[in-house]
């Protein structure tokens, strides 16, 4: 093997390695535009969608998404876009629970998009909680208020979907 073998492999090796490097670059930067596109469609999607089941079953994909870019708003030190993203799907939900129980549909025995919406209420609550526990002391009052504003409308979804009943064998108690 002469010097020049040698020098012209090493070189391919780098050559290659350089093209590694760049494609998993490319990913990286690919990656975050591809969430913001499937951000923006699902929003849209969801935005156009008129019929409640369906909106509340799209709000809840969406739901996941608002509070990951909430999460980067917040990385990002951007402390009032964050809470804005929060505060728009707060807003969000509340129209679609509005619209939920506008329908007159008995929720116990037709779920159908209450059900999926409290669970991905549940899971969004508990990542709101988590990231209300990076901030600082002074700001979580402000995240506090959009997040107990979800749990008062998860809890109207747990009541329409599981009603309280009088005991039919159980006494009246005495007045």
């Amino acid at each position: 093997m002469k010097a020049d073998d040698h020098i012209s492999i090493s070189s391919k090796m780098t050559m290659q390695a350089k093209i590694r490097i760049a494609v998993i670059a490319a990913l990286a930067l690919c990656a975050p535009l591809a969430a913001q596109d499937r951000l923006a469609e699902d929003l849209a999607k969801y935005q156009h969608e008129a019929d409640p089941v369906r909106k509340a079953r799209a709000l809840a994909k969406l739901g996941d998404e608002q509070v990951e870019l909430a999460k980067k708003q917040l990385k990002a030190e951007d402390e009032v876009a964050s809470l804005h993203t929060l505060e728009q799907y707060r807003d969000e939900v509340h129209d679609v629970v509005t619209a939920l129980n506008a329908m007159g549909v008995d929720a116990e025995r037709k779920p159908a998009g209450f059900k999926e919406l409290q669970i991905s209420l549940r899971e969004t609550i508990r990542r709101i909680d988590d990231l209300i526990l990076t901030l600082n002391v002074d700001k979580r009052s402000f995240f506090r208020v959009v997040r107990n504003d979800l749990f008062m409308d998860q809890n109207v979804l747990i009541d329409e979907l599981f009603p309280r009943k009088p005991e039919r064998n159980s006494p009246k108690s005495a007045p």
